[in-house]
């Protein structure tokens, strides 16, 4: 009876993790998709820092795709050691990959505004194979450091899959079949999750975070000089109409920004330290609550590139296009044929 009701928690915790995840995912992938076809059909984009995006959307699309497994990272499941190890470092590793590319895009954009003049000059541009290698390099290297030793695997005995059976005194009795218990408290141990944490996740979104608004700031300061100038060439003491339409820009440049940073970063922040604060207290808690906040929060991050690809119109103008001359030519078929009908 005990086997029954374990293995229909494990059910529906997978069906859950499934019904939020696979219409976030398809949504993201269509989306990267859709942006970077855009780049690919118009020459004019293809430069340095598009293709620095292009690899931010390569990333994306990759989280997209593994979005349905990272949650399941949390679900206890019967697995070998190579299929369990490959089902908690791919992930990862795709995840921080993607947050490594983010850094080098925002860092890109923010010397092209804080210092424009030695922006065609960055190392970056000099040399751009070097550049993937630092974003793609070291998330595989530091994600592939459990398959290289540093594990739980040989820890005490984990019969969080075989809940029923009180007499376990092996992993390897857990089933018959030559699997084990697969947990992330296995393939990762709490150091090395408090380092990605605290040492690579929370640095780079608040690095994220104090360059956009470092630009913010110094965007202001740029409004304030054309104002200042505007009014001393029209020797005028009131804001013009054109001033007010910079600063009504520039204030919904700011809410915008602020919107996407509580739509996107919050979720994971929270889901992020809530996974910390139970990992301390190493307490049990609700499967359900687990999934929900690790889908929101890991879903609700892989949308700011897509935030920052479909506010680009030159990303997404020849995809509109096409979609518009594929469009009219269905519209001139289905004329057609009510004609010939007639």
């Amino acid at each position: 009876m005990m086997d029954c009701n374990v293995s229909h928690a494990l059910l529906s915790g997978e069906q859950l993790i499934y019904a939020i995840t696979i219409p976030l995912s398809t949504s993201i992938i269509l989306a990267n998709l859709f942006i970077i076809l855009g780049i690919a059909w118009n020459r004019q984009l293809h430069n340095t820092p598009n293709y620095f995006f292009l690899s931010l959307l390569v990333a994306d699309l990759c989280t997209g795709v593994a979005l349905p497994f990272i949650p399941l990272m949390g679900v206890n499941r019967e697995l070998s050691f190579s299929s369990c190890m490959v089902a908690h470092i791919f992930p990862n590793f795709l995840f921080l990959a993607f947050l490594f590319n983010l850094v080098m895009v925002h860092y890109e954009r923010y010397i092209c505004i804080v210092d424009p003049l030695h922006y065609n000059n960055l190392w970056m541009h000099r040399s751009f194979p070097l550049a993937l290698l630092v974003v793609w390099t070291p998330p595989l290297l530091y994600a592939s450091l459990p398959a290289f030793g540093w594990n739980n695997w040989t820890g005490p005995d984990w019969n969080g899959c075989c809940a029923n059976n009180q007499n376990t005194t092996a992993l390897s009795n857990c089933s018959t079949n030559g699997t084990t218990c697969c947990s992330y408290r296995r393939v990762f141990p709490n150091a090395f999750i408090y380092l990605e944490v605290y040492g690579l996740v929370l640095p780079a979104i608040l690095t994220i975070a104090g360059m956009t608004g470092r630009v913010l700031w110094i965007t202001r300061g740029q409004l304030k000089d054309i104002c200042r100038l505007h009014r001393s060439v029209e020797r005028g003491s009131q804001a013009s109409d054109r001033e007010q339409r910079l600063n009504l820009r520039y204030t919904r440049c700011v809410v915008a920004v602020s919107l996407t940073f509580l739509a996107c970063w919050v979720p994971y922040l929270i889901y992020m330290h809530v996974c910390i604060a139970f990992l301390i207290s190493d307490t049990k808690w609700s499967s359900t609550t687990h999934i929900v906040l690790s889908c929101t929060g890991i879903g609700s991050m892989a949308v700011v590139p897509l935030v920052l690809g479909l506010a680009n119109r030159q990303y997404t103008e020849p995809a509109y296009k096409l979609l518009q001359k594929l469009r009219d030519r269905w519209r001139r078929r289905t004329h057609g044929s009510e004609e010939v009908a007639v």
